[in-house]
Formats: structure tokens, sequence, C-alpha cells
């Protein structure tokens, strides 16, 4: 499914939370500025698809990528991938699920 042949690892909420609170990932919310604005996930921090930079990324950590249903996330591992980087996790649900279940929203 992707031009890397690195598949996609689809994580749910529970999975998201779990790795969040152990502080072992990095949550990278590439929904548009407004979006995030208006609302994300605690401790994600935005990087908005339409200006993706990979190369600007932080390295060293276990990067997973969030948006609004998991459509724009998967286009980042997309293009992570054709740089060269090693990514491929996204919350599946992406802030909608997170928002609809009542979680934390900063």
């Amino acid at each position: 499914m992707t031009g890397a042949g690195n598949p996609i690892v689809d994580l749910d909420r529970d999975a998201i939370k779990k790795a969040l609170s152990e502080g072992s990932v990095l949550l990278v919310d590439v929904r548009e500025p407004h979006e995030y604005a208006a609302g994300h996930i605690p401790g994600a921090i935005s990087h908005p698809l339409s200006a993706f930079d990979p190369s600007s990324l932080p390295q060293g950590k276990r990067i997973v990528f969030s948006c609004a249903a998991g459509v724009r996330s998967v286009r980042a591992i997309e293009f992570a991938q054709v740089a060269g980087l090693d990514l491929r996790e996204h919350y599946k649900g992406g802030f909608k699920d997170w928002a609809l279940a009542g979680e934390p929203i900063e």
C-alpha cells in the first residue's frame, strides 16, 4: 500500500493512551494549525500535512502520526517513508475517536 513497502501499523485509542502515559511516543498531529488550535490530544505536537517536512521531525523518538480520522496520518507516513524514514505507526481513529470517547483535550 505504501511506496516504500513498509506496512502501516494502525494503533487504537488504548495503545495511544498507554504509550502517551509511558512517555514512549511522540504524537505528531498533522491536522492544520486551526484544527490543532481548536483542540488536540494532550502531548501532541503540531506538524501540519500542508507544510509537511519529514526532515524537521524530531530524531531518536518513536513517532506516531495522528490527524482527524486516520487519512492524513497515513499520507504523513507515506511522505516520511519516501524521505527514507522508518516510520509506520498512526492513530487510526484520530482526534475524532479521541474526542468522541470523552478523552481529555488541550
